[in-house]
């Protein structure tokens, strides 16, 4: 595949990766399954899932720092203020940080892989769901993998082929 035929499957799990309904419980169960994966596979993860007003959930696995909850606050800020998927923003603009003149300072927005937005029927994007601890696309992978779950979507119409 392309880097023009990711950016397309990125787009569509965007619009196609929406719950009805985003609230607290629908936060734990997503988070909850992702910890899982985490602990069977032995995957070191920090997972944030939060609307733009408050974090609904929080968890790291061994093997992660503190390190890894700044590049999730930064992708984080990146969703928000791009109001798209941080693993996108690496395929449209490479890994660089933002130009000083974007004024989105590299203290508080990064351009990697890991940041979902959370899009709700009828509500637009309403927070993100964000990881941290694998490679980019792998960190998005994840994310795109639960939701797939949540939503009982098969996961194979909506992975990024390996690379």
């Amino acid at each position: 595949m392309s880097t023009a035929d990711d950016i397309a499957l990125v787009k569509k799990q965007e619009a196609e990766l929406v719950p009805p309904v985003f609230d607290e419980a629908v936060a734990y169960e997503i988070g909850s399954a992702i910890r899982a994966r985490a602990l069977a596979q032995n995957l070191s993860l920090v997972v944030d899932i939060r609307t733009w007003d408050r974090q609904l959930f929080f968890t790291a696995t061994a093997g992660t720092s503190f390190d890894n909850a700044e590049w999730v606050r930064r992708k984080i800020n990146s969703v928000r203020r791009f109001q798209r998927a941080s693993y996108r923003l690496v395929l449209e603009r490479g890994e660089a940080p933002f130009p000083p003149q974007s004024g989105a300072d590299p203290a508080d927005y990064v351009i990697a892989g890991g940041g979902f937005p959370i899009r709700v029927t009828g509500a637009g994007i309403v927070g993100a769901l964000t990881i941290s601890g694998l490679p980019g696309r792998d960190d998005h992978g994840v994310a795109v993998d639960a939701l797939c779950d949540h939503l009982r979507l098969d996961k194979k119409s909506f992975a990024l082929p390996k690379q």
